[in-house]
């Protein structure tokens, strides 16, 4: 068990991390670059935990396939954990495999970066019938999760996405776009199968207020533009703008450069719906509030809005007016939520853990020291992916600050998690393993090059089981020339 005292210890400061995706991998970053260390006067031993085999969390299993963007982040991401410096335990539960008990014993510090991965509740009135979806289980099917289903059920011709976020564009975009365009990206095989025998016609993309306040970006709504044999329509009713969309427009260049693209491609549509040639249209509808999801025999066959307008302040009221849209399926990408941990206390309402600037809070409002938190499940799921490395700035700050405080681990040689993780039996993998998983991957790709012309920089491993074999297979080999080592 950890014991209270001040840091001052002749080893390195030992730190967990739980969570390998941005907000985790830019916290452990700015840990080792930090004053104390750079100058020598502090070393630390950063250990990097994730329950999934491989690395990266929101950006390999969050985040459509098709955003080029992403490469960039992916590539930074690789060479902080590629240094050496950090070490990368894939596989490895919080709560199963390893408890607040095993960390306090191994580790002077925690950081928690689990993110959040559910969707947040819609409740109206057929939300649960067959047919109707969470945006982030979708995104989590396309993107090859290990613990989702291989199917998705891809029956309807017409399909409302709720919501006018980023996440909303992505699924309606890989809904709407036809999945021979999508083998350019790592989509898995079943993804790519599933999508090509998809009936859509018509996606609509509803929001509740009007164009001035939608929340994803330019580069999303650029992108829908770029989806071959697919119509982007467009409603006049809709272009509704009150004092503060003037002064958001006036002010702001994001809004300025989203209305501006929207009212050009409204200007520049036929007046005649007959006139949209594309085999597959896309609609952005804005002033609907959803009330309620139609369905005969349990299934989805229809959604009620109703009709909104501005207020003056930005915000929307309802009308009294109502329109039903018939449709097959519907998906709510109205934000995500964070999931509780063990042994840490939870906001439910807001779907973070309590702190205060990073500062993990108990009960009763007072920090518990050592543990801290950064990312999503922080601050919630708001903000683009590289405002946490403010965010974590902020939670390495502190627990800087907190140097003297911390309980040091009665337990901190490297060599014993990983004597702990071996004893029971856990499958952990490592950043040698994931290397070697990437590389199987791209393998992947290049066999699938070689059948359908079609360039695939990787395939995704999607069974849990694969991707830890591969991992695993790995670390034997390392392992092997260890032994074989030792023995000469």
């Amino acid at each position: 068990m950890s014991q209270p005292s001040t840091f001052s210890l002749n080893r390195p400061l030992r730190v967990a991390v739980v969570g390998s995706g941005p907000a985790g991998v830019y916290a452990a970053d700015i840990l080792t670059k930090s004053a104390p260390v750079a100058s020598g006067e502090l070393t630390v031993s950063i250990d990097l935990y994730d329950r999934y085999p491989a690395p990266y969390g929101l950006i390999r299993y969050g985040v459509a396939p098709d955003h080029p963007r992403i490469k960039g982040i992916v590539n930074a991401l690789h060479k902080v954990l590629d240094r050496g410096d950090i070490r990368f335990f894939g596989n490895v539960e919080y709560g199963t495999d390893l408890t607040m008990e095993d960390l306090r014993t191994h580790y002077d510090a925690v950081i928690f970066a689990t993110g959040a991965i559910k969707d947040a509740d819609l409740n109206i009135p057929g939300i649960e019938l067959e047919g109707s979806f969470g945006a982030a289980d979708f995104v989590s099917w396309f993107d090859g999760h290990p613990d989702v289903p291989r199917e998705w059920p891809l029956e309807a011709r017409e399909i409302a996405v709720i919501g006018n976020g980023n996440v909303a564009l992505d699924v309606a975009r890989m809904l709407s776009k036809h999945a021979e365009d999508l083998l350019v990206t790592e989509i898995p095989d079943n993804v790519y199968q599933g999508l090509k025998n998809s009936p859509v016609t018509d996606v609509h993309v509803f929001g509740r207020r009007g164009p001035a306040q939608v929340k994803f970006t330019p580069l999303e709504l650029r992108e829908l533009s770029h989806s071959r044999d697919v119509d982007i329509v467009l409603y006049p009713e809709d272009f509704e703008f009150d004092a503060e969309s003037d002064r958001q427009i006036q002010t702001n260049n994001q809004t300025k450069t989203m209305v501006g693209t929207l009212t050009n491609w409204i200007a520049e549509q036929p007046e005649d719906p007959a006139e949209f040639t594309a085999s597959r249209r896309l609609h952005l509808h804005f002033l609907h509030n959803p009330v309620e999801v139609l369905g005969e025999d349990g299934k989805v066959t229809g959604i009620k809005f109703e009709r909104t307008e501005l207020d003056g302040t930005g915000n929307a009221v309802g009308t009294g007016e109502f329109i039903d849209y018939p449709v097959q399926a519907v998906y709510r990408a109205v934000g995500y939520f964070g999931s509780a941990l063990p042994e840490v206390e939870f906001d439910h309402r807001r779907g973070v853990i309590p702190n205060d600037g990073g500062r993990v809070l108990d009960a009763s409002g007072a920090h518990v020291p050592g543990i801290y938190a950064t990312g999503w499940i922080k601050r919630g799921p708001v903000g683009l992916i590289g405002h946490t490395k403010g965010d974590a700035l902020e939670t390495v700050t502190y627990l800087l600050e907190d140097l003297e405080n911390l309980p040091a681990a009665s337990s901190p040689s490297d060599d014993a998690v990983v004597e702990l993780l071996t004893g029971r039996g856990v499958e952990y993998t490592t950043w040698e393993g994931w290397l070697a998983l990437d590389a199987h991957e791209r393998a992947l790709g290049d066999a699938a090059t070689e059948i359908d012309g079609v360039v695939r920089e990787r395939i995704k491993v999607v069974p849990r089981e694969d991707m830890v074999s591969v991992s695993r297979g790995a670390l034997s080999k390392t392992q092997a020339g260890v032994d074989a080592q030792s023995r000469s």
